[in-house]
């Protein structure tokens, strides 16, 4: 059975951001473990319980068992660089997730649903080079290459699908297709329901100085009757009221 092309779309970009969201969450986890590592050896370092020979020397440029830098403030700095990839992975596995939708679309626009997944992968991208510029162990080691090849998949499906990306993902958009189920044409001949060029002439009266009153909950309930606005009613309904043919002759007219 071969699904439809929207449907191997939603499936495969789905796939994608479960993806994403699982390398987030590592790359979250590993950058606990690193600022709980470093602050252990630094803490190991202050107190004279590590090997300090090479570092008193000026031969080291890592506090040692660290990825703390050997220079002024390289403690703070360090553990200021763990937490901002912390914050980051958080709001963008919230991205991912979708909510609260209005947060992102009112102050982090690039996150929202009007944008595609190519800014968050260029911000995945970064997070992995960030943590790949550092000498790491294999846990954080592994889990920013993959936060960084799934960046570099979502660059790919925000240049090919753009905006439409998280609409072509989103379960809400099964709806939208639900509209073209059934066939609006058949051999030719438009099928659809006539609600939609009644209304639409309806609109055209009112574009010509020929406004319109819809009718009120109340008028519906108590019925339009057989005039001008039950015409319209049943019109709007989909149902067509044409008049009878005459019965009488021309020439007796």
């Amino acid at each position: 059975m071969f699904l439809p092309g929207f449907a191997r779309t939603f499936i495969a970009l789905n796939i994608i951001r479960a993806l994403s969201i699982i390398a987030l969450l590592l790359v979250f986890a590993s950058s606990i473990v690193v600022l709980v590592d470093d602050v252990e050896a630094v803490n190991a370092f202050v107190n004279g319980n590590s090997n300090t020979t090479s570092f008193d020397s000026g031969n080291s440029d890592y506090i040692p068992a660290s990825t703390v830098p050997n220079q002024p403030a390289g403690a703070f700095w360090a553990v200021l660089n763990r937490v901002f990839i912390i914050f980051q992975t958080i709001v963008l596995i919230l991205s991912e997730i979708g909510w609260p939708a209005a947060f992102f679309t009112r102050f982090f626009p690039v996150l929202g649903r009007d944008f595609g997944v190519g800014a968050l992968g260029v911000m995945q991208c970064l997070i992995g080079a960030s943590v790949l510029s550092h000498y790491v162990n294999d846990f954080p080691l592994v889990t920013a290459f993959f936060l960084f090849s799934i960046g570099c998949v979502n660059i790919l499906a925000g240049l090919i699908f753009r905006e439409k990306a998280k609409d072509k993902r989103s379960i809400l958009s099964w709806r939208e297709r639900g509209k073209d189920v059934l066939p609006t044409h058949v051999r030719g001949v438009d099928i659809r329901p006539v609600t939609g060029a009644v209304s639409s002439m309806f609109s055209h009266d009112e574009k010509n100085g020929h406004p319109t009153r819809a009718p009120s909950n109340a008028s519906n309930r108590a019925g339009m009757g057989f005039g001008r606005q039950g015409e319209k009613g049943a019109a709007l309904k989909g149902f067509l009221i044409t008049k009878p043919l005459e019965s009488l002759p021309r020439h007796a007219a």
